[in-house]
Order: structure tokens, then C-alpha cells, then sequence
């Protein structure tokens, strides 16, 4: 990236006005949110999460001759020599990035650099972006073409929206994974598809990508891994799939090749995705993925009450036993992240007993609970506005819809709802109940065995003593900081690592994974645990004021006299 930062700045003036400078700026996440990690990141020694994979493939759809640097705002800093160097900047994401977002453009106006804005919440809600000097809207491998154009021909503003729906993603070129700093990343994502078959009413996934997955060929995908492999990266890639299993069918043709890539090439990943929880139904579906190494599933499970899932249109949660789906996936060898929502419209008082047992039921450790939340354009956002239920969003900058939920009227009285999500986040992030679920997934957990090939060429010598030396610092700084810092859970992780060493040591990794996380959930779920108790408080201080407002001129007196204040 510095190589091509410098020979851009050495070019002619007539070269670079051909081969504009183009600065690519990746908005910060909260800071303080589920996905953080922040306390993840410190133990493996890196700044963020995952590095901005749209914003890199939208570099690679960009003129080969254009000169590219990109700044992750997660990782690093913008520097005022970045934006000295910039003919354009590119910059976008998706809505817990809004008002980073909205920040760039402001610094990058004040220096008078153009600003491209496109990415998700761009799309979704483009008045909130009308800043900015271009708007690129939709999927980018649909539009970039266009704007490049009109770049060229000297037009200086304008909005470009791709077709819905339309895009090839067999087309999508390789990501500028070279753009990249791995050693930033905890991850690093790669898409196979966009798309999602359900209609979940809360849902934008299928408002911005369709309900019709659309794939890319085994070939396309395992040339970026390939990209990845040849890049010296190795360790846990994620597939950021809207659902994984959308295309059974090209799903089980790209598994195999998968399978044997990771065969011949020594399986120097270890993946992870996201996919609805129906694909506890095939046995098949699940060994394919333990084989090509996946190790980790997210799924939305939502709500344990059947009718709130029919009325939510989740309908391929219900008859099943989720129970028996989770753990059908432990047994293929791969954890379960979950996410469930607090409410929904049919929800009875007093959800969070249901939601408690669903939890430790399905032991799932990792539990993102959150408030619903009218994402822009969805189903449920229509019907709100429909009803008349409609709130304006709330700030974002403060966390995630696990603080900002709740943008309309609820049918139940809202107090209600708070206090069923502190209490779900009570139980279920109390340290001796999480480590007990990381227990029963260390017993859980299947691991298969994978397939060597004696074939496969050795590593690279600097690669394996910078793995090794990564992963062994790590578990000495998990065993001194549960050990010697957060001393009310060494007796916790010492169990908990000792008993599964002892019955299941292949599941020893994903065991430490989690207790890891939960060096972030467990503050984290103190944070929301606070704000939520304020809102309540809220609730209760504006409850008597109206009381008081209402009551005689005689019993306000009776009160002032009472000395209660």
C-alpha cells in the first residue's frame, strides 16, 4: 500500500489527472457494541474485528490504473497527508457507522475533496447523505461502471442507483485484499453469496438483496482464497453471507471444492458464517461443512414463542425443537452464536423466563439479545408508518440495537419490555451461567477429523513461528487476565479449560474462543445493563411527574407536606 501511495505521488501531473488519487475511507463502528470485541482484539494483539470488505471490492472494481489507498478509521487514523493526497474520496458502510460516516464527509468537504458515499445504509436512507458530492446506491458491481464514466467525463456530483436485484455476482472481480494490514484484523470476510429466501418482517437483507441468493462460481471463490493463501494470511476467514445455506444446491457443489482446497493447501483456514437455523435439517449439509473446516455458525433464532415467529414471518424456526438444532450442529463440530430479539408485538408479560430456558436449553454461550428495531425500508418499518407507531431511529453512537432498539410505540408498556431484557441479559451473561453453556459445548462438540494430504507443500518457515507465537501469546495473556486480573472468573475458566482438556481436547480451541468473548460480553452486557436501568428510570420519573401534574392543587400540597419529594 505504501509502494502505491508513493509512485502515485511521484506521477506527472498529466499522468494523475488521467489516474485520479483515490482515497478510500472506512468509517468507525461504535465503539462500545456486541461486535466490538474490544477485549478479543487486545488479547490477539490486533485494532478491529474484520477489515471492510465492500469497500475493497469496490476498489477492485475501479480502473486498474487509478491509484488507491485505503484508511480504516477501526484500525488507524486519517491523516491530513491522506487527504493532501486524495483527488476522491470513497467512504460508506452500514448504520452503526452513520455518524463516523457522516463525519468524513464533513472533514473531507472542508478540504474540498469530492466524497463518493455508497454502502448499505447509504442505500436505505440516501436524504441522510445528500452532502456529499456523489451518491452510488445499491450493489456496486452494478453501478461502478457508470460512475467511473462520468468521473472521467469531468462531471463533479451526481447520483447513481443500481437495479435492484440484478447484479451478477459470478462477475464480482477478487476483492484488494493487498490493501489490506491483516494484522489489524481479528478476521477477514469473503462473500460466496448475496441474498436470502425468508421474509422476515424485520429484516433489510432482503429489502437490499433480494430473496433469490444469487452465488458465485467454486471457481471465483477459491481464487480468493487463493488470493488470501498467496498474501501470507492464514487463520479464521469468515464467509459474510446473508445466509449461507440460501442455494442448498450451489452450496453442495462448492463445499466439496472447498473441502479439497483446504486439503491441498494444508487447511490453513478455519471458517465461520451465518445461516438460518434450518440447516440443522441436513445431516449432509452439516458434514460437507465440518470437513472444509468451518467451526462456527451464527443464527437468528430470535424468540422462543411460536406465534411471535409466525407473526414476525420467521416461520422456519418453529416446528423443530431448537434445542435439538443447535445441538445437532455441535454434533457436525461447530459452535452456535445466536441472536434473539426483545419486543415483539406479541410478546406476553414476562418474556424473559421463555427466553432464559431457550438459552440455557440450547447452551449457546454466545447471545447477542437485543431490542426490535424498525430498520429503514423493511416490512416493519412500513407497517409502523402504516400505524401510525413510527418513532424517528435513535442515536447511534452510543452502541447497537442493543441500546438504540425500541424506535416505536410498543403495544405492551415499554417498562415492561426493558426490564424482560435486563433480566434475559442478567441470567444469561452471569458469569458461572455462561462458563457452564461453554462447558456443555466443549462436551458437545463433534470435531471431525480433517483429511491430510501428504502432498501438500510445507509452510513457508516465517509463516508458522508467526502462527504459533500469535496463538501461544494469546492463551498466556486469556490464563493471566482470568487468572491474576478478573479473579472472580479463574476458577470458572481453570474448570472449564481442565475438564474439556480432559474429555474432549479437540474442542479446546473453540472452548477458549469463547471464554475469550466473554472477556467483552460480560462488561458489555453491564453497559446496556445500565443504560436499559436508566431508560427505566426514565420511565418511572416521567410517570410521576404526570401524576403529580394531574393530582388537586390540595393533594400537591398534601405531598410537599409529606416531605416526599
Amino acid at each position: 500500500m505504501d509502494v502505491l501511495a508513493t509512485s502515485a505521488v511521484s506521477l506527472p501531473t498529466s499522468v494523475k489527472r488521467g489516474s485520479p488519487n483515490v482515497l478510500l475511507v472506512f468509517p468507525r463502528f461504535n465503539q462500545n457494541s456486541f461486535w466490538s470485541l474490544r477485549a478479543s482484539c487486545d488479547i490477539y494483539g490486533v485494532r478491529c474485528p474484520a477489515p471492510p470488505l465492500g469497500l475493497i471490492t469496490v476498489a477492485a472494481l475501479l480502473p486498474p490504473q487509478w491509484n488507491l489507498r485505503l484508511v480504516d478509521r477501526n484500525a488507524e487514523e486519517l491523516a491530513p497527508a491522506d487527504l493532501a493526497w486524495a483527488d476522491l474520496v470513497f467512504t460508506g458502510g452500514m448504520l452503526p457507522q452513520r455518524p463516523d460516516c457522516q463525519e468524513v464527509i464533513r472533514i473531507c468537504q472542508a478540504e474540498g475533496k469530492p466524497v463518493v458515499v455508497g454502502g448499505p445504509d447509504a442505500t436505505s436512507s440516501p436524504e441522510l447523505f445528500a452532502e456529499a458530492d456523489f451518491l452510488v446506491l445499491g450493489e456496486a458491481e452494478g453501478i461502478m461502471d457508470r460512475f467511473v464514466q462520468a468521473w472521467e467525463d469531468g462531471e463533479r456530483t451526481g447520483r447513481f442507483e443500481a437495479a435492484k436485484f440484478k447484479v451478477d455476482v459470478a462477475r464480482s472481480p477478487i476483492p484488494r485484499f493487498d490493501l489490506l494490514r491483516p494484522g489489524n484484523y481479528l478476521y477477514i470476510g469473503v462473500q460466496f453469496s448475496r441474498g436470502c429466501p425468508f421474509m422476515c418482517e424485520f429484516c433489510d437483507i432482503i429489502e437490499l438483496y433480494g430473496r433469490v441468493p444469487r452465488s458465485k462460481t467454486n471457481e471465483q471463490m477459491l481464487a480468493e482464497l487463493q488470493a488470501l493463501f498467496d498474501m501470507g494470511y492464514r487463520g479464521h476467514v469468515d464467509f459474510v453471507d446473508d445466509n449461507f445455506i440460501g442455494n442448498k444446491k450451489n452450496i453442495k457443489k462448492f463445499l466439496p471444492a472447498l473441502e479439497q482446497w483446504q486439503v491441498e493447501h494444508g487447511h490453513p483456514f478455519m471458517f465461520s458464517t451465518e445461516a438460518s437455523i434450518n440447516v440443522a435439517d441436513d445431516a449432509e449439509l452439516l458434514a460437507m461443512m465440518g470437513r472444509a473446516n468451518f467451526f462456527a455458525i451464527f443464527v437468528g433464532i430470535e424468540s422462543p414463542d411460536t406465534n411471535t415467529l409466525v407473526v414476525a414471518q420467521k416461520k422456519q424456526n418453529t416446528r423443530r425443537s431448537l434445542a435439538d438444532s443447535v445441538h445437532r450442529i455441535y454434533a457436525a463440530g461447530m459452535i452456535v452464536l445466536a441472536g434473539f430479539i426483545v419486543g415483539f408485538d406479541t410478546e406476553e408479560s414476562g418474556v424473559a423466563p421463555e427466553m432464559i430456558d431457550c438459552i440455557e436449553a440450547t447452551s449457546i454461550p454466545v447471545c447477542m439479545v437485543g431490542m426490535l428495531t424498525a430498520l429503514p425500508g423493511t416490512q416493519l418499518t412500513r407497517r409502523l408508518e402504516r400505524e401510525g407507531r413510527l418513532l424517528p431511529f435513535q442515536d447511534t453512537s452510543s452502541g447497537d440495537q442493543c441500546t438504540a432498539g425500541l424506535n416505536f410505540t410498543t403495544l405492551r408498556p415499554r417498562r415492561e419490555i426493558l426490564e424482560d431484557y435486563r433480566n434475559v441479559l442478567l441470567s444469561v451473561y452471569r458469569p458461572a451461567a455462561f462458563f457452564e453453556r461453554v462447558r456443555h459445548v466443549g462436551s458437545a462438540l463433534r470435531k471431525p477429523a480433517l483429511r491430510p494430504n501428504p502432498n501438500a507443500p510445507p509452510e513457508p518457515r516465517s509463516i508458522l513461528p508467526r502462527i504459533a507465537k500469535r496463538d501461544l501469546i494469546a492463551l498466556l495473556k486469556v490464563m493471566i487476565r482470568m487468572t491474576f486480573i478478573r479473579t472472580d472468573l479463574t476458577v470458572l475458566f481453570w474448570r472449564t479449560l481442565i475438564g474439556t482438556a480432559r474429555e474432549n481436547p479437540a474442542a479446546l480451541h473453540a472452548v477458549v474462543i469463547q471464554m475469550v468473548m466473554f472477556l467483552h460480553l460480560g462488561q458489555f452486557a453491564k453497559y446496556v445493563i445500565r443504560e436499559v436501568e436508566q431508560q427505566i428510570d426514565a420511565i418511572e420519573r416521567e410517570g410521576t411527574s404526570k401524576q403529580s401534574a394531574q393530582a388537586s392543587p390540595r393533594s400537591r400540597v398534601l405531598v410537599r407536606e409529606s416531605g416526599v419529594p
